[in-house]
């Protein structure tokens, strides 16, 4: 059995490359498993992981969300509950791991969040991957320069912990990033050492979120069309300005959020106008009964929730993309993306090695 451990930020797409990769690797006949050591639970709801339910779904894997993934995190983690607890979490991941590679031929081992999370109890990714006798297998997503420099750090601490790089993945590219990440982010990569495998592009239909994923991070009371939740929401307008001000970015914005307070009925009712997906009341302002009756007749979920404007765009920011076993178009994307700009053959070489 080999593990090949995915490492890099949310939203970056480790988790759609490892399904991808697992799923070319199952038509090649190897048994594949997956294992999430660190998951983390977005909002208050108490449900198994998303990439979880997600791999456990399509791999068809007999072991429970608490096996597959036996440590589960938030950004507000270190309780004096878990700290009491934190000397067991080795073993326990061990064990865990353990039980989902037996009778596989490779395990697919998601990092968390960030490869950095967890380092103060020996629960990031460097070592995790050693704790598991990992080889790494990075996906980078680069927006600018800085993201950049914070891959390439990370590339020196896999190689202090003399853990063993397949290559790396750049994923989730943007069409103004391209070039830039093609000419000089990847041989920059390369002159650390490491074969990147691919460029993967950005696409709408698999790295967007959808309006359930903000609805499971801000919660609320969902007062329109409960069917619409799966629109996708490429951007986020804060409707603080005036109508004149606002005009612009709103019809600009395709399939966005509006987040503004409940009593700005004139900026909700102007944004239904242009391409929205889901309006964000704040405050638990209801809204006029215009707003309700005119979302509902163009299908676009209004959320209520009872933060301010500002606490509802600070929890936003762990908004990301999750894929669901029923979503077959995503996941025939994920699969074609493996095809079409991978040299995943590399991987097949590495493993019947």
């Amino acid at each position: 059995m080999k593990a090949i451990y995915f490492s890099g930020k949310a939203g970056g797409g480790k988790t759609a490359t490892a399904l991808g990769l697992g799923l070319k690797l199952q038509d090649k006949g190897f048994k594949v498993s997956y294992f999430k050591p660190i998951g983390f639970r977005k909002g208050t709801i108490k449900k198994d992981d998303d990439d979880v339910m997600l791999m456990r779904d399509v791999f068809s894997l007999p072991y429970s969300g608490d096996t597959i993934s036996p440590v589960i995190v938030n950004d507000h983690y270190l309780t004096p509950r878990f700290m009491q607890e934190v000397k067991d979490l080795h073993p326990r991941i061990k064990k865990a791991f353990q039980k989902c590679s037996e009778g596989y031929d490779v395990v697919l081992v998601d990092g968390s969040i960030e490869p950095h999370v967890g380092h103060n109890q020996g629960l990031d990714d460097f070592n995790l991957a050693e704790i598991l006798g990992a080889v790494a297998l990075p996906v980078i997503k680069a927006d600018d320069d800085f993201d950049l420099d914070q891959n390439l750090f990370y590339l020196e601490m896999w190689k202090s912990k003399k853990i063993p790089l397949i290559g790396c993945i750049f994923n989730n590219i943007t069409t103004t990033q391209w070039n830039k990440t093609n000419s000089v982010y990847k041989p920059l990569v390369e002159e650390k050492g490491c074969d990147v495998l691919g460029l993967i592009p950005r696409q709408v239909a698999i790295s967007a979120p959808t309006v359930v994923e903000f609805y499971d991070v801000i919660g609320g009371d969902v007062l329109t069309a409960p069917d619409n939740m799966n629109r996708i929401v490429e951007e986020v307008v804060v409707g603080t300005m005036t109508i004149e001000s606002a005009l612009k970015y709103l019809r600009r914005a395709p399939n966005k959020a509006l987040i503004t307070g409940g009593d700005r009925s004139d900026m909700a009712l102007t944004a239904l106008e242009t391409s929205t997906s889901v309006i964000i009341l704040t405050g638990g302002l209801y809204p006029d009964l215009q707003v309700l009756s005119k979302a509902e007749e163009k299908g676009v979920p209004v959320i209520l929730v009872n933060q301010d404007t500002y606490s509802t765009i600070e929890n936003l920011q762990s908004i990301y993309r999750s894929i669901h076993p029923q979503n077959q178009e995503a996941i025939n994307i994920i699969k074609g993306n493996i095809d079409k700009y991978l040299q995943w053959g590399k991987l097949v070489d590495y493993l019947q090695k």
